[in-house]
């Protein structure tokens, strides 16, 4: 463990306590908010980190600045293979509070082969995608049929005990912004908190317009008007506002069913309270998810730096973090990556 324990803290005062590292950028899926059809150019195998090497970065993250937590991410992690073998490395992964809290947002289309060595390697907590509970549509948004066994994933997810389970689901207007009530019950009934997520703009296709943002009021407004909510109070930096249900769901007061999140990204951002950073999976360090400049670490740690030389780039991009994405703004610049390539 590193000599000495230091604060991550950027130019507002937010100290970074959270790491999103993008263990592939390949993907089983091609969703139209994340990827194009056809045509993605895949990273060669020796562009992306090794687990050593990723293992490396983390360990200054939590033991030098007392990250809490890893969040695994793509692409799709499980096309990672072996990634129990990383799972194992990182949890072990000690900082001044504790054991490093391990997680994974995944399609889990094959969360049912892989759910049961995940836990056992010591992943602590999975987020799983479902825009849609209708079959045509699944398929019109992933562009694959995997809706059956995305369902069987988030059942084995459960059954080996990931605690809580958390379904991501994107909002688009004009495509599945009629099955908020469908996937609030859905929550409701399978006991696992469902996150709505406003629209992004990281579309490879560049389709992405704010009319097409369902925001949070509105999500909101729709889910009460059938399943009267109250808002709980914030956690922190945590970017969704959660709002419990008034009959206490199904399951009782406190479960993962009794609640709902919204992620609204475009409405009201967070980024006040951002306490994240990420990492790709080619070792591009990136301040924000819109960031449009990256710092690249995995050069200079296999070129010889050592641990201190790679901390001080990492100080000197955190001392370069935005105060905001600027979405809303009509200077924003859209990156040049999709989400697929930065890890979202």
């Amino acid at each position: 463990m590193a000599a000495t324990f230091e604060q991550l803290i950027d130019p507002f005062g937010r100290h970074i306590e959270d790491l999103r590292i993008s263990v592939t950028d390949r993907c089983n899926f091609r969703c139209t908010y994340c990827m194009p059809e056809e045509g993605m150019q895949w990273l060669k195998r020796s562009d992306v980190m090794s687990f050593e090497e990723i293992e490396r970065l983390a360990r200054i993250f939590v033991e030098r600045y007392g990250v809490k937590g890893i969040r695994l991410t793509g692409g799709e992690p499980t096309v990672r293979a072996h990634l129990p073998v990383l799972v194992s490395k990182l949890s072990k992964l000690v900082g001044p509070d504790g054991p490093v809290n391990l997680a994974m947002t995944t399609n889990g289309a094959t969360m049912r082969l892989v759910a049961d060595s995940l836990k056992q390697a010591g992943l602590k907590r999975v987020n799983i995608s479902l825009d849609t509970l209708d079959r045509t549509k699944f398929h019109q948004m992933t562009r694959r049929d995997e809706l059956n066994n995305v369902l069987d994933g988030i059942r084995a997810a459960q059954e080996v005990g990931f605690d809580p389970v958390k379904i991501n689901a994107v909002i688009e207007r004009g495509t599945n912004d009629n099955e908020l009530i469908d996937l609030a019950t859905f929550g409701r009934e399978q006991n696992v908190e469902v996150r709505f997520i406003e629209f992004m703009p990281l579309d490879a296709e560049g389709h992405w317009m704010n009319g097409k943002v369902v925001g949070q009021e509105e999500i909101v407004e729709k889910i009460n008007a059938v399943y009267p909510v109250e808002v709980l109070p914030a956690r922190g930096a945590a970017p969704a506002d959660r709002f419990r249900f008034l009959d206490g769901g199904l399951h009782g007061e406190g479960s993962p069913g009794s609640m709902i999140g919204v992620i609204p990204t475009i409405t009201k951002p967070f980024c006040g309270d951002c306490d994240r950073v990420r990492l790709t999976a080619e070792g591009d360090f990136r301040t924000c998810l819109f960031a449009t400049k990256e710092f690249d670490l995995l050069t200079a740690l296999r070129s010889g730096e050592s641990d201190d030389q790679i901390a001080e780039r990492i100080e000197a991009a955190v001392a370069k973090k935005w105060a905001g994405h600027q979405i809303n703004q009509v200077n924003f610049t859209r990156p040049s990556k999709s989400m697929s390539q930065l890890g979202g």
